[in-house]
């Protein structure tokens, strides 16, 4: 019966990876829909709409990072000297607890889920080159069950969170999906 249930559990997982796997024609990163008029982008800093201290620092910094080391644009912090400007504003962070130690009852690894609201402008023209209203950042990540090194990973996590979470805005906006 168990390992009915561990086969089926397997066969769903391999199918939702393999429909994610299989969703786009071309490979992320190399498909650039922004007009060839944007040279700068002024990325300004996150709004932070939620509770937790400082995750909009750690957003902006990173998709700054992310479209520094990912694309040939110039970034500029002030809207006034950008081609283009990428606005935004983090909605809500939410972290559930997903997997749990079966010794302690601790949870081992959570779902965290950031939601934000993104656009990018053309300066010139006013024309909204990326609009969500609803940009969705889901992962999921391991976490300690040891009370004093949980406190140590805070920091490291949440820069792992904002890079993944900076990787897919960046290719969401250049690749306008």
């Amino acid at each position: 019966m168990a390992a009915n249930l561990a086969r089926r559990a397997a066969l769903i997982i391999s199918l939702i990876t393999m429909l994610q796997a299989g969703c786009g024609y071309h490979v992320a990163g190399h498909n650039n829909a922004l007009p060839k008029s944007i040279h700068v982008i002024a990325v300004t800093a996150l709004e932070n709409k939620t509770t937790s201290y400082r995750i909009e620092q750690k957003l902006t910094s990173a998709t700054v990072h992310e479209f520094l080391a990912r694309t040939p644009y110039k970034i500029v912090s002030t809207a006034a000297d950008g081609d283009a400007v990428l606005r935004g504003k983090v909605v809500s962070l939410e972290a559930v607890p997903l997997l749990f130690d079966t010794q302690s009852g601790r949870a081992t690894t959570m779902l965290v889920t950031v939601k934000c609201e993104v656009s990018l402008t053309e300066s010139a023209t006013d024309k909204v080159l990326y609009h969500s209203a609803n940009f969705v950042f889901r992962n999921e990540y391991e976490i300690s069950t040891d009370v004093p090194s949980f406190f140590e990973e805070q920091d490291p996590a949440l820069d792992r969170l904002a890079q993944d979470f900076a990787r897919k805005l960046v290719a969401a906006v250049i690749e306008n999906y």
